[in-house]
């Protein structure tokens, strides 16, 4: 099955300089004084201790990574995963804006460097070394918010100039492959529908003599994903679509404040839900 007109290849690669450096010195004589033979421990030092400036990347580059991961599926070993088309605008317009922050957070951290480099005497007293901090320019290399967009391309689509016999070879380890890949891609909408389907049944349990905590999340979180999956779905499975609906439905009219008051509300929710996790081959 040719998906080539659903959904696009997207790769996100972000770098952040981690700013931490092993004492070797520090760590051999830690691990002479402990006697430590086997499975010495490494010391460890953040360069830049007392500011967040660039951990404040890191937290940026490790939300954007999730947010991809989230609205795409998986495709090919690394780099490149699928992007449903139905998704694309909404990615485009919110991948720009994380790299708008990600490079006004960087701007902000190369401004300050020089400055945080004059401190760190104070900040690391005899961890401090000056090799361990690089040129500015050396710095902004070790940063980078980079980003394609390509077709997918049709299965069996060769235009080689190869012998007939070879091509056609060719063609069919590649829509094998193809399939298998995209088999492999339209697992992870299950799979994530059928995590928050058991973690919700296991939430909502009778616990006995211990009070379970309620959050919006146990409401918001499945419908959420139900939103998603109408544009995850990019082969319109009619199963998977079913199972959306039925969640949807299960949902219809939750409210949290009930679940948390009523042991006969969360009974029912969960056998909406445990009904829907018995009906599909997960």
């Amino acid at each position: 099955m040719s998906i080539s007109s659903s959904a696009v290849l997207v790769e996100v690669n972000i770098s952040v300089w981690p700013a931490s450096k092993i004492d070797r010195e520090v760590t051999d004589r830690v691990n002479s004084d402990a006697g430590a033979v086997h499975g010495a421990s490494q010391t460890k030092k953040n360069l830049f201790a007392g500011t967040s400036l660039r951990a404040n990347i890191e937290k940026l580059a490790a939300r954007v990574r999730l947010y991809h991961n989230q609205n795409t599926l998986p495709w090919a070993d690394k780099g490149e995963r699928l992007l449903p088309t139905k998704l694309f605008m909404d990615y485009k317009q919110t991948m720009n804006g994380y790299e708008r922050t990600f490079n006004l957070l960087c701007e902000e951290f190369f401004d300050e460097y020089p400055r945080l480099v004059t401190e760190a005497p104070n900040a690391l007293k005899g961890l401090y070394k000056a090799e361990d901090y690089p040129d500015l320019t050396e710095v902004r290399n070790k940063f980078g918010f980079r980003r394609s967009v390509k077709p997918l391309p049709e299965a069996g689509d060769f235009r080689l100039d190869i012998p007939a016999h070879d091509m056609e070879e060719m063609k069919v380890a590649y829509e094998s492959q193809y399939s298998e890949k995209l088999a492999d891609a339209m697992r992870t909408p299950w799979e994530r529908l059928h995590g928050v389907l058991l973690g919700m049944s296991k939430k909502l349990e009778d616990s006995g003599d211990k009070k379970q905590r309620y959050h919006d999340s146990l409401i918001t979180n499945p419908l959420e994903l139900c939103e998603l999956l109408t544009k995850l779905n990019i082969t319109n499975d009619p199963k998977l679509e079913d199972a959306r609906r039925q969640v949807e439905l299960a949902m219809l009219g939750a409210n949290i404040e009930e679940v948390k008051d009523s042991p006969v509300v969360r009974e029912d929710l969960k056998s909406k839900v445990d009904a829907i996790l018995g009906k599909f081959e997960w």
